[in-house]
């Protein structure tokens, strides 16, 4: 992909991850003064729009990205800190030990990332916070979607069984199609060793999350719990 259509897809997802609406060529234009013609704009995506990248849904001017789209800005996202004050809260949090610290931990990531977090410390020691959160995005307003997540989650589970077996020591991200939960969301995923304990916590949000931040709570929580 050429210099100006990725700068344009990019924009697309960054303004879409942060309103959740269809984003037309005027938008692009106006407010992120990309120094491109609006007939350029809309050339880029028509194209962009052909290969897979962004679709159209239902009769919106606009277009939001598609699965392809998020696995290519993915593959392009460079290595984000947390912010000053999240780090002075996830610091604090850390000086603590024990299991509560980890729930304060869990909810206080749920509050930042607006996502639901799970959180396994072995196998049999389960917890997850923030469902109100996913619940609340608007790619959920459809009832058939509500009633597909909350029949994922009373397998949740089986599915943190099944994912704890399956995957490595690593950090991963399970991007729609790929996503136990469904196609409609995605999942950042770290698999941890610690004082001799494998542990497994993630981030469950719409396909459309914040992936910066998110994959920077993911590294610096995983940092944390290897030095302890």
């Amino acid at each position: 992909m050429d210099k100006r259509k990725s700068l344009i897809l990019n924009t697309i997802i960054k303004e879409h991850i942060k309103t959740g609406a269809p984003v037309g060529s005027g938008v692009l234009a106006n407010k992120y003064k990309l120094k491109i013609s609006p007939a350029t704009i809309r050339n880029e995506m028509a194209e962009l729009e052909d290969d897979g990248y962004i679709i159209q849904p239902y009769t919106s001017a606009g277009r939001v990205p598609a699965e392809k789209a998020y696995s290519f800005y993915l593959n392009s996202l460079k290595d984000k800190k947390l912010s000053s004050s999240d780090l002075e809260i996830f610091e604090k949090l850390f000086s603590d030990r024990g299991e509560k610290h980890i729930k304060q931990t869990a909810k206080e990531m749920a509050r930042i990332s607006g996502n639901t977090i799970f959180w396994a410390t072995d196998k049999d020691n389960f917890f997850y916070t923030g469902i109100s959160n996913l619940l609340a995005q608007p790619e959920f307003a459809q009832s058939d979607l509500i009633r597909h997540i909350s029949l994922m989650m009373d397998r949740v589970d089986e599915i943190i069984d099944k994912i704890f077996d399956d995957m490595e020591f690593d950090t991963k991200v399970l991007l729609g199609s790929e996503n136990p939960f469904g196609d409609s969301c995605s999942t950042i995923l770290v698999k941890y060793k610690a004082g001799g304990k494998e542990g497994l916590f993630g981030i469950l949000g719409p396909m459309r999350m914040d992936y910066e931040k998110n994959l920077a709570l993911a590294d610096f929580i995983n940092k944390k719990l290897i030095e302890k």
